[in-house]
């Protein structure tokens, strides 16, 4: 895909960028895309921590759990 990709395009995109952004706007566009890149991974990281510890809980969960046996009783008074 980027095989004919060379220094001399880089170079012209990233003028292009500076004229549509301008110099004063494009400290604050790299602020914005770095905060914005550091939110998704911790939101990825706390995704992955949850969905262990889902998995763990739910194993946990279903081994505490005494057997159904064959019968059900219902002793609740309407």
């Amino acid at each position: 895909m980027f095989q004919g990709f060379t220094g001399w395009h880089a170079l012209i995109i990233l003028v292009v960028i500076l004229l549509l952004f301008g110099a004063p706007k494009l400290p604050a566009l790299a602020r914005s895309l770095g905060q914005s890149m550091k939110i998704l991974k911790n939101e990825v990281r706390s995704d992955s921590d949850q969905a262990e510890g889902t998995t763990d809980s739910a194993d946990a969960a279903t081994t505490d759990q005494p057997k159904a046996t064959g019968s059900s009783t219902d002793t609740t008074k309407s």
